[in-house]
């Protein structure tokens, strides 16, 4: 890669370079830290590319998450994540690839000042049969108030299930599944990936709580919704099912 030079005043300039740039490396040296280097990491040092930085929530480099679109299996199980709120409701998708244990986030639903039966029915859209699950104390909710909305949703047509607000347990588990590739992202979810690049902590260590919506969707799915995960209903196992009742009734 060419250098990149970067002025930040009159008499100071950063350079940005990588392990290319340096010829006292032989390509065997580098082959070799590339390999020790956790790959989430390997653009930042190998490459010289900026890092999340020491403030992100989930410092892994996009590189490592992003993933092209493709189709979902008909067999691959499905829930997800809701964040609730006037200014921004935002619901994530994810599915789950059973043999390799690798969650997909595949789509998303992003809206603000909307009814709940408008998200109901973007929901719906995405397949009613797909459970998801919602913190009942979202946006200072109280626990009454919390519950008598999931049952609102549900009465829109949602299969909503309260999710554990354990942040901090919750932020551990996203950031595990991250580094270690068992949560991938569509490179196309474009407000996903606004909200990841911005979703840190302040000084004092305490999450800002600005534009993170789906992030915390995503950590409601993978703390609560990845057990509830299902497949879609089809003739075929709707046919198994009924052959199965006839016979035990003697038809």
């Amino acid at each position: 890669m060419a250098l990149l030079h970067l002025k930040v005043s009159d008499s100071k300039a950063t350079v940005q370079a990588g392990w290319p740039d340096v010829p006292h490396i032989p390509q065997q040296t580098q082959k070799e830290m590339l390999a020790s280097t956790p790959p989430y990491m390997r653009d930042a040092r190998s490459k010289g590319s900026p890092s999340m930085g020491s403030g992100a929530i989930w410092p892994v480099e996009e590189s490592f998450v992003k993933v092209k679109p493709f189709k979902i299996p008909e067999h691959w199980p499905c829930a997800y994540g809701l964040d609730v709120g006037w200014n921004k409701t935002a619901c994530v998708w994810g599915a789950r690839d059973p043999l390799a244990n690798v969650t997909y986030l595949y789509t998303w639903h992003y809206r603000g000042e909307a009814e709940p039966s408008t998200h109901a029915a973007a929901i719906r859209s995405r397949g009613e049969w797909i459970p998801g699950v919602i913190d009942p104390a979202a946006q200072g909710r109280s626990q009454v108030d919390g519950t008598q909305l999931i049952l609102s949703y549900r009465q829109l047509g949602l299969r909503l299930m309260p999710a554990s607000n354990a942040v901090q347990a919750g932020h551990d588990l996203v950031w595990q599944m991250l580094e270690g590739g068992q949560l991938k992202v569509f490179e196309n979810m474009d407000d996903w990936w606004g909200e990841y690049r911005i979703y840190r902590r302040d000084k004092n260590g305490k999450v800002i709580k600005k534009k993170d919506h789906l992030m915390d969707a995503t950590r409601y799915l993978c703390v609560s919704g990845i057990q509830l995960m299902t497949v879609e209903p089809t003739r075929f196992t709707k046919s198994l099912n009924s052959t199965a009742v006839d016979a035990d009734v003697g038809y």
